[in-house]
């Protein structure tokens, strides 16, 4: 993937995710898009307390207050992200070394739920001012967005990645 405002979009529902079932999220994905403005990193990072208290009543989304809050701001720090590295994408390939990572787990057991890169990713982004960014998270994040490549060599998902 190499599209920021997909990029914006799972760093949204990753940080949703948290402590929850990810079934959940994702029967969600369509009321966080119209709640998020399609995921405009520029609209969320504009967002304030009435727009941070109808996303709190917002019985489509999850209803934690952290977690909006992270959202804005985290739309604010990848915004800067952009203006740094002239977009989100030229930012977040340099921690596979710009192609996906291609892991060779034979069992779903072994698929870890952290990595040096997930690790990496996490410090950084905190660094700069993300939340809800911690390394599992990040690890999911880049499994999601095809950083990381952990299907099993048998499933047809693998190559297309």
């Amino acid at each position: 993937m190499h599209n920021d405002r997909t990029f914006f979009e799972f760093l949204i529902l990753e940080g949703a995710q948290a402590g929850l079932s990810w079934d959940t999220i994702l029967r969600k994905r369509e009321n966080y898009r119209k709640a998020f403005d399609a995921f405009d990193p520029v609209k969320v990072a504009r967002y304030g307390a009435v727009k941070s208290k109808q996303l709190m009543n917002d019985a489509g989304i999850v209803r934690n207050r952290l977690k909006i809050a992270a959202a804005i701001q985290n739309a604010k720090a990848f915004l800067a992200v952009q203006k740094e590295f002239g977009g989100f994408d030229s930012y977040i390939w340099q921690f596979v070394g710009g192609k996906p990572k291609k892991n060779l787990w034979r069992d779903s057991k072994q698929v870890p739920s952290r990595t040096p890169e997930s690790d990496a990713l996490s410090k950084d982004l905190q660094r700069r001012g993300f939340k809800f960014v911690g390394s599992t998270i990040c690890y999911a994040f880049m499994q999601a967005v095809g950083l990381v490549n952990d299907h099993a060599p048998g499933c047809f998902r693998r190559s297309a990645n």
